[in-house]
């Protein structure tokens, strides 16, 4: 995933937007970026590479003003490239606008097609950009409007902040696909991907931004509009799962418990005789905890994790997913030796990075590993955001389970079945996106014609 950071008014706004980055940097390690405003002019520094490596002091003293907008990103639509780097930044009637995006838009070519058509140049392959484009194509002159406008073309997942001049801006797709909250730090307001981004610079959080809602921040109030038509919610519940910081909140719920009691779940379902029950960290954890919990066999942290290296899912090419798989865990050989052992993974994507594993804790000494996962098999591609987008990634979608339980090595595989799953999630099961497992979609790609994005006659919503 990615990650996005807002505040604005604070006297050292770059600062904290790069403790809030720092803090998000689990959900993107290719590129950051900060963009930055003092009501006169605007500065923005970005590159490719960790938050600690692209920000020093003197690129943190360049970025002048109380207004501060940062992304981490990798790569879902558009090419791991400097180019493609957030925030996107541009300047059109007036006015400096920057964006920032959490998310996929499935109709993102489409629009993409109109706007050049309408002779727009677009500069990077990025699907956040054809959102820069719609706010300065559109026809209305009110830069709220504009920016209603704009949003209602988008079908898919978006979390987004946004710098309007002196406005910092923050919005969410009509499913909530992607998380989004709200805190308050001070005279000062800070839009965020997760709540720890909130702890880590003593902030207090509010609450969400809801799905639908677009709140407008300025130097002394902020103003909340939901203009949109309601949808059912489909939060995407892989956030739970894998990608969100265990001390998070999000959804209105911790994410460390959640996934303990997806860990209790799927010791209900599989029940296992075994010498020590063990995690994949970091992910797997908390899962692994209240496995072990609910089983009543030892836990054991027989993995250690090299927390310089970043996390092997969200890098964008096979090799490197090789590459740190090698080098990210070590096994403990002295605990692991002629031990019946309990694997607790949180997913099987391609299948390549599990075989691995199962390999090195054989070769460590395990008399006999049984891998059990804390979510269903991934058979579908997602549109909104993850990074399997067809299904000849997903070694679920086309193998059996006890195929793939012979691939990776293991004695015995386990998933979570779906309606387990759902049941260890804090609110009930229709609120989340659950595509990649069942199929689903809450939005469905490639079916949903083009709208006439220019018709002068398109109404604005009551604001109401």
């Amino acid at each position: 995933m990615c990650g996005i950071f807002g505040i604005y008014p604070h006297k050292e706004a770059s600062k904290i937007a790069y403790l809030g980055l720092y803090a998000l940097q689990h959900r993107g390690e290719e590129a950051a970026g900060i963009i930055s405003r003092n009501g006169h002019k605007t500065y923005l520094h970005k590159s490719q590479g960790l938050v600690s490596e692209i920000f020093d002091d003197r690129a943190l003293k360049s970025l002048r003003g109380e207004m501060a907008l940062g992304h981490v990103r990798y790569s879902t639509t558009g090419s791991s490239s400097i180019k493609n780097t957030q925030p996107f930044y541009v300047r059109s009637k007036g006015q400096d606008i920057a964006i920032a995006h959490n998310g996929n838009l499935i109709n993102a070519r489409q629009l993409r097609n109109n706007l050049e058509e309408s002779g727009a140049l677009f500069q990077t392959s990025m699907d956040s950009e054809v959102i820069v484009h719609l706010l300065a194509h559109s026809l209305k002159n009110d830069y709220k409007e504009a920016i209603i406008w704009s949003l209602e073309q988008l079908q898919g997942a978006y979390s987004l902040a946004m710098m309007f001049n002196d406005v910092l801006v923050g919005a969410r797709d009509t499913h909530g696909f992607r998380p989004l909250c709200l805190g308050r730090l001070g005279e000062s307001y800070i839009l965020a991907s997760e709540t720890c981004a909130l702890d880590l610079i003593g902030a207090k959080y509010l609450r969400e931004v809801e799905p639908g809602e677009v709140v407008f921040i300025y130097k002394d109030q902020l103003e909340s509009i939901r203009p949109f038509t309601n949808t059912p919610s489909a939060f995407c519940i892989f956030e739970y799962i894998y990608f969100a910081r265990p001390d998070s909140n999000i959804f209105g719920h911790n994410v460390y418990e959640v996934r303990k009691k997806l860990g209790e779940q799927l010791a209900k379902e599989f029940k296992q005789e075994a010498d020590m029950v063990m995690p994949i960290p970091d992910s797997g954890t908390c899962a692994a905890l209240g496995f072990a919990q609910a089983s009543n066999i030892t836990f054991e942290n027989a993995m250690i994790r090299n927390h310089y290296i970043g996390r092997t899912f969200i890098q964008p090419s096979q090799f490197l997913r090789d590459f740190r798989v090698r080098v990210k865990l070590n096994p403990v050989a002295e605990i692991l030796k002629n031990k019946n052992v309990v694997v607790i993974e949180d997913s099987i994507v391609r299948g390549t990075t599990s075989r691995a594993r199962v390999k090195t804790l054989r070769q460590s000494g395990a008399k006999k590993v049984n891998m059990c996962v804390s979510c269903p098999p991934l058979r579908h591609p997602c549109f909104y955001g993850i990074d399997f987008p067809t299904k000849k990634e997903l070694i679920a979608s086309k193998h059996t389970v006890d195929w793939i339980r012979d691939f990776i090595g293991a004695d015995s595989l386990g998933y979570l079945s779906l309606e387990g799953m759902l049941s260890a999630m804090p609110v009930t099961g229709e609120n989340f996106c659950t595509a990649c497992f069942s199929g689903d979609y809450p939005v469905k790609p490639h079916k949903i014609p083009a709208k006439n994005m220019f018709e002068k006659t398109t109404r604005i919503k009551n604001h109401g």
